[in-house]
């Protein structure tokens, strides 16, 4: 196979590679965009799910049951 043909197909392969990348964050950025038009007004998620803490409860008035 001479050198032509196989700079060729590298040449190819690597547009099919960078077309694939910019397709890929195109769709994520739709689908980001979607969500966020979607979901404008609800409150956001806690970012952990852990129990207060014994002192916060103290200080919050937080009592177990």
């Amino acid at each position: 196979m001479p050198f032509g043909e196989m700079g060729a197909i590298l040449l190819l392969l690597l547009a099919v590679v960078i077309l694939g990348n910019l397709w890929f964050h195109f769709i994520e950025t739709t689908v980001r965009w979607i969500k966020k038009l979607l979901a404008r007004r609800q409150k956001p998620p806690a970012w952990h799910t852990l129990p207060p803490d014994e002192e916060d409860r103290k200080n919050d008035g937080y009592k177990r049951n």
